[in-house]
């Protein structure tokens, strides 16, 4: 090993305060020398702010104003304090304590905890899930592994908010959070969980928090000597703060104002876990004369990169916005970012693998890429396209989509199916491929229409409609496909995912990549409805999308690749849009005249038929962003062509499977039946009544009374009778 690779691993510690600012920017060294009073780093992405504020600390030590055992800085995962307390000791500060939120409240409440209550500390629960099903029998209600993820995910959200049981619905109305059943029985389940617990006496991590909370609220003592112990804090990605934690906080600083913030509202993309950048942006409210350091030179990523990055929080709308920070890249020139429309998923999915083998084959280590997606379920194609092509990767956030639970669930259902189908009741006189399939994976949670929502319910139907569209590929490929070749199929699929692998490219849902960085980053699947999900209603909501596809972005140093589907399958209709985001930021495009992004969010908010309502009454206008239409088929849409759509596409696939078996028993082209443009229609809306579906352009009376009675059947996901035409 030589001199200079041993400095390199090893970096001597400064020899005095001065060293330690030596290599800082102005910003930084003005940050890491700010130490009396309150103060806010607004750090953008890539800016340097771990460096910052460790030598913020550093400093302080080294020169003789902190003591070490005096600070605590504080952030959200082991890995970010384990980095941090790591750095420390480089710059000769150790002592100080780095730890997350909960590990600094356990510590404390585990001393405490003899002198405030008496007696031993209750056990702490690893998970709180057995506990919550417990809590649901009691109720005489039963939750299925799925419900049981989210209802634990709703107490959590539920008590980080700090929200009791019976405040919980209206709570959740405020938020305007879609609940994963009814709130009422949630509320129920929570209060009980709550019960539970006392009686075995355990305590879940939030309790960790809401106890020490309690005792520094209601013991001046135990307060007072917490504060003599720590005079100084810092908090790192202050904007993922939740409520709880903020007070928290409070209680630790008490009437004092030595606190260091440092975060980036731009970033906050956790508001389903009760982060908010509120505290962030409210700190200069609470703290009229902080000093407040804003980090904008951006040291990880091209000036092109940065360009795609500042355009893209440019269009952004709402509070973070009005706070978000232009960054200004402080590398030498790059590639431009490349966009690519594929005609489908397969498609997209092979040429970013053949992308990212080239990639590797001119220089860079394919530890160094990434592909990134907004839900895990987007996983496996590229699972499976990396393996065809020979390139090793590994998975961060999310187990193999073959290792899932509801796949292997699946995959033994679909197994036995194939193996006994002629004595299964679930496929009498079902006879194509993708239809055996739907039958088989109805059991296991699969229906024809998602979950609201977000959460572990919508992850597991995501699973599940992954091979149900794996099906309905198969079968189009071979007509004669059956039910044991779909099952080879997925044998060979998991026998190559499952190779071995050594450190590869990385695949990553947008959410797990925050903090991480590569050499070159594949945001893969940019289409509306996908980012933004569909579920992003309101306009809060959609600009946090916009902020995960900013996330996405900045993890990017060199190389960054933008691409979308046109159509789900090979030779499928080219419908889909690019994500609205890119809207006026990739070639060839402009923003839309009169059109925000919030209005074009706002397009799930509508309820179904409500623009509809205005028909024959005066012009038609765009119900998305209110442009007036004059083309048939949009009037029909009641949108622009390029207003993103909420359909549903798997809805409209069984409705041209309909139409076409209708126009071949009648003797008439399929366009006769319906047109494209009133399926789509139909597809957005779903219709559940007769007048629902009359007002829909395209349907009239005629056709009403010969069809109706079949789309709405098909829009409720019932299966219609032999002989109505739906193959």
């Amino acid at each position: 090993m030589t001199a200079a690779t041993h400095t390199t691993l090893f970096p001597q510690v400064p020899q005095d305060a001065d060293a330690v600012l030596d290599g800082l920017d102005p910003e930084q060294r003005e940050v890491a020398t700010a130490l009396h009073g309150p103060v806010c780093v607004l750090a953008g992405a890539g800016t340097g702010k771990t460096r910052a504020i460790t030598h913020r600390i550093a400093y302080g030590v080294r020169a003789g104003i902190l003591q070490p055992s005096s600070v605590l800085a504080v952030t959200f995962t082991n890995r970010a304090a384990g980095e941090m307390r790591g750095r420390l000791r480089q710059l000769g500060a150790a002592g100080v304590q780095a730890r997350t939120f909960h590990s600094a409240a356990l510590r404390q409440l585990q001393y405490f905890w003899p002198k405030a209550v008496g007696g031993d500390l209750p056990r702490l629960l690893d998970r709180k899930a057995q506990l919550v099903a417990d809590a649901a029998l009691r109720c005489r209600l039963r939750l299925d592994r799925t419900e049981l993820r989210d209802v634990t995910a709703e107490i959590e959200w539920a008590k980080v908010t700090q929200t009791v049981p019976t405040d919980y619905p209206a709570a959740l109305a405020k938020a305007l959070r879609e609940a994963p059943r009814d709130p009422a029985e949630i509320s129920q389940i929570y209060a009980m969980y709550e019960e539970v617990k006392r009686e075995r006496d355990v305590l879940d991590f939030e309790d960790v928090l809401l106890l020490m909370v309690g005792i520094l609220q209601d013991r001046h003592d135990i307060a007072e000597q917490v504060r003599r112990q720590y005079q100084h804090f810092v908090v790192d990605e202050y904007q993922d703060v939740s409520p709880l934690q903020q007070r928290l906080l409070e209680l630790w600083l008490g009437d004092r104002d030595t606190l260091c913030v440092v975060g980036d509202a731009s970033q906050t993309i956790y508001s389903f876990t009760g982060a908010t950048p509120d505290h962030l942006l409210d700190f200069r409210v609470r703290h009229p004369h902080a000093t407040v350091v804003k980090l904008v030179r951006d040291y990880r990523s091209t000036p092109q990169v940065v360009h795609l990055a500042n355009g893209i929080l440019g269009q952004a709308r709402g509070r973070a916005a009005d706070h978000r920070l232009e960054l200004v890249s402080q590398r030498e020139p790059g590639p431009e970012p490349a966009y690519t429309a594929y005609g489908d998923e397969p498609a997209e999915a092979e040429g970013t693998a053949r992308r990212i083998r080239d990639l590797i084959a001119s220089g860079t280590p394919a530890a160094e890429i990434a592909v990134l997606y907004r839900i895990n379920a987007q996983s496996e194609i590229y699972e499976q396209a990396l393996a065809d092509a020979g390139v090793p990767y590994q998975l961060r956030g999310a187990e193999r989509f073959f290792e899932r639970q509801e796949v292997r669930e699946a995959g033994a259902a679909l197994r036995g199916a194939a193996r006994f189908g002629a004595n299964d009741r679930l496929l009498d006189d079902v006879v194509d491929l993708p239809s055996q399939v739907r039958a088989v994976l109805s059991a296991k949670g699969w229906s024809s229409t998602p979950p609201a929502g977000s959460g572990a319910a919508r992850d597991r139907w995501e699973s599940l409609a992954a091979l149900v569209r794996l099906a309905e590929d198969l079968a189009r490929a071979r007509p004669d496909a059956t039910l044991a070749d779909l099952v080879a199929e997925l044998d060979e699929r998991a026998a190559a995912q499952h190779a071995p692998t050594v450190q590869g490219v990385t695949l990553a849902s947008l959410h797990a990549a925050k903090g991480l960085e590569w050499d070159a980053v594949f945001l893969v699947g940019l289409t509306d409805g996908m980012l933004p999900i569909t579920y992003a209603r309101t306009d809060e909501q959609v600009e946090e999308e916009r902020r995960l596809l900013y996330v996405g972005v900045t993890r990017a140093r060199r190389h960054l690749s933008l691409s979308w589907s046109l159509s789900r399958t090979p030779g499928g209709r080219a419908h889909r849009e690019p994500s609205r985001f890119l809207t006026g930021l990739r070639p060839g495009t402009t923003p839309v005249a009169g059109r925000t992004p919030a209005a074009a969010g706002s397009a799930g908010t509508a309820a179904p038929g409500a623009a509809r309502s205005r028909r024959n009454r005066g012009p038609v206008r765009c119900r998305v962003c209110g442009t007036t239409l004059t083309a048939a088929g949009e009037m029909k849409l009641m949108r622009c062509e390029d207003c993103p759509s909420d359909m549903d596409e798997a809805l409209y696939g069984r409705l041209l499977d309909w139409r076409s078996g209708q126009a071949r028993q009648l003797g008439q082209p399929d366009y006769c039946v319906f047109t494209e443009k009133t399926l789509m229609a139909i597809a957005e809306a779903v219709p559940s009544t007769d007048a629902e579906l009359a007002a829909i352009p395209g349907v009239g009376i005629r056709k009403l009374n010969r069809f109706g009675t079949d789309v709405l059947a098909i829009c409720a996901g019932r299966q219609l009778p032999d002989g109505d035409g739906e193959d």
